[in-house]
């Protein structure tokens, strides 16, 4: 039998993208759909549409499931979980620092959202990345005297560096890491701030906590679990974040500098070779490989490796020695900020927590 999930934020670009990440699912069914008070007691298919244009205002590429279209659309902050497994939370960070904990009293909560990735017992999470960071759970439901718990993931920035430094850390230790990002359009949402002028020959040079998030949350995903907390890692990241005329996939320039010594040979090597166990243990949205290392000096390109393994695989190419530091290396890496990035990595990390009895 499929566990019934929920997804709040249902009408906005990162619940639509549940909605697809969610088709057809061999585990979850979304039996649940919740939005803001203005959504409230309309069919989803209503719910979408402009009240005085009539035009649907779904965003994803994919045609919106027909399954979903017929659903209420219930308030968020009064909806009725009895015979709900799982909560996909897709608001952003305001509300869910409201919403999240009345879900999590009794509910496991999945989160794209940034309100509790920096609490001590709220693990941060990839699937491959930190799989041990998911006993701090237990630690939560303990602290906070919850049945349910909250789990979020990294932000969008954050996830495809992780993923290429993971193998790096382990191997070597890292001891700085420079990143600059040029990010695509879907990340800046739906609201307001770049607008299509702005973005029109230009690149834009500032993307507000954008920089701030990257250098806490890797230190925190490449932790070492403690008692009841993670201890950063020991390294520094310095990032630069920027937005790009791009509409899907975020670009990233990496430098980073190891403990030990170690070759652009084996940085590939622990690049090719990581995950595989991870890649192979049957969750339906794992990617074949966690990272895909091109040799073709122009790969990656986000046109060209976003969609790597349905947008769940990092692409990175370019990978050559840096002079400037001492025993570094420095790389390319395109990420789907909006598939492994966003909703369908959050469907792959309800997955694991599935499989390891947490849902």
């Amino acid at each position: 039998m499929k566990k019934r999930v929920a997804v709040v934020g249902a009408t906005g670009i990162a619940g639509q993208q549940f909605l697809v990440a969610l088709r057809n699912h061999p585990w979850f069914e979304v039996s649940l759909l919740a939005a803001s008070e203005r959504s409230a007691g309309k069919r989803y298919a209503e719910a979408i549409r402009d009240p005085k244009t009539g035009a649907r205002r779904w965003w994803c590429q994919e045609e919106p499931p027909q399954e979903a279209l017929a659903l209420p659309v219930q308030e968020a902050s009064s909806i009725n979980l009895s015979g709900i497994d799982l909560v996909f939370s897709a608001v952003e960070s305001e509300p869910a620092r409201e919403l999240e904990p009345l879900y999590a009293k009794t509910t496991p909560v999945v989160s794209t959202a940034s309100a509790f990735r920096y609490e001590t017992d709220v693990p941060i999470f990839i699937p491959g990345v930190n799989l041990d960071h998911v006993r701090l759970i237990d630690a939560q439901k303990k602290n906070r005297g919850w049945k349910g718990f909250i789990a979020t993931q990294p932000n969008c920035t954050t996830i495809g560096m992780a993923i290429t430094l993971k193998p790096l850390f382990d191997a070597f230790g890292l001891k700085k890491v420079f990143m600059t990002s040029m990010q695509g359009l879907s990340g800046a949402g739906r609201s307001p701030g770049v607008i299509g002028l702005d973005i029109l020959d230009n690149i834009i040079p500032f993307i507000s906590g954008e920089e701030e998030k990257v250098e806490k949350e890797a230190l925190k995903i490449l932790g070492v679990l403690g008692e009841g907390q993670i201890a950063p890692a020991d390294f520094v990241v310095s990032a630069t974040c920027t937005r790009a005329a791009v509409m899907e996939g975020h670009t990233e320039a990496v430098v980073a500098s190891m403990a030990n010594p170690c070759s652009v040979e084996d940085a590939r090597a622990a690049m090719i070779e990581f995950g595989q166990e991870f890649v192979k243990s049957g969750l339906p949205s794992a990617p074949q490989h966690m990272i895909i290392v091109h040799d073709d000096p122009f790969r990656p390109q986000p046109r060209l490796d976003r969609d790597a393994e349905d947008g769940m695989a990092t692409s990175v190419g370019r990978l050559r020695p840096d002079r400037a530091l001492d025993n570094a290396v420095k790389y390319m890496l395109v990420s789907h900020n909006t598939k492994m990035g966003a909703a369908k990595g959050a469907v792959l990390m309800a997955e694991y927590l599935h499989q390891q009895n947490y849902i």
